[in-house]
């Protein structure tokens, strides 16, 4: 059996609308100007006590504590309004992949259990994967924690597993579990930073990585 892992936001779905907004929203109640948006995008999946603690490097821990609390409580109230949508192709690349009997499937995010359960409650995605990793057990990524537990879950070896996910924190994440990572362009981190990072592949569209990991998988 082979192992392939998702990443989440900016991989498998656009959250950058409820991010963006989460984002300004904690700012705005540590009385404080939120950063740029590619700023924002940038740290998309660091957990998320650790992505605020770089937009503010200098600022005491209360206050990052402050910007976090009203993150997650605007980010529910968004998810409640409308939940973050797919990209395109998502679906039929998750159901072709867990289809297959060689293949198996797993997550590891940066968001919360909570959240997490949340997505795939909204795109009805239960029973795809063999292993839930998120921010809530382990350390934030590049640190490899989340995949080595995938690993074991799915009780495989790192050779015989892949990372799948938009950022450079992705990628050396996967790198440091000993695997390769597949960067995607449609998410929040540049190809060129992808590429950087050690990327082994990066796809361009679903189409593009579904047979990729098909071929990889063969």
């Amino acid at each position: 059996m082979r192992l392939v892992v998702f990443d989440v936001d900016g991989t498998l779905v656009d959250s950058q609308h409820h991010i963006i907004r989460a984002m300004t929203a904690g700012f705005a109640a540590a009385g404080l100007e939120p950063p740029p948006r590619a700023e924002i995008l940038g740290i998309v999946g660091l957990s998320l006590p650790v992505a605020v603690a770089q937009l503010l490097p200098m600022a005491d821990l209360a206050t990052q504590a402050r910007v976090v609390e009203a993150y997650r409580v605007s980010y529910m109230q968004a998810r409640g309004e409308r939940a973050a949508p797919l990209y395109p192709g998502a679906l039929d690349c998750l159901d072709r992949l867990s289809a297959r009997d060689d293949l198996l499937l797993a997550v590891a995010t940066g968001k919360s259990r909570r959240g997490l359960d949340a997505v795939i409650a909204a795109h009805g995605l239960q029973g795809r994967f063999v292993s839930l990793q998120t921010a809530d057990g382990h350390p934030s990524k590049p640190h490899p924690s989340m995949l080595w537990q995938a690993l074991a879950d799915a009780g495989c070896e790192a050779r015989a597993a892949l990372m799948v996910g938009d950022t450079s924190f992705d990628i050396q994440m996967a790198r440091a579990a000993g695997m390769p990572g597949y960067g995607v362009t449609w998410g929040y981190h540049p190809a060129e930073a992808l590429d950087a990072a050690g990327a082994a592949l990066i796809a361009e569209d679903f189409h593009h990585l579904t047979r990729a990991i098909e071929d990889w998988a063969s």
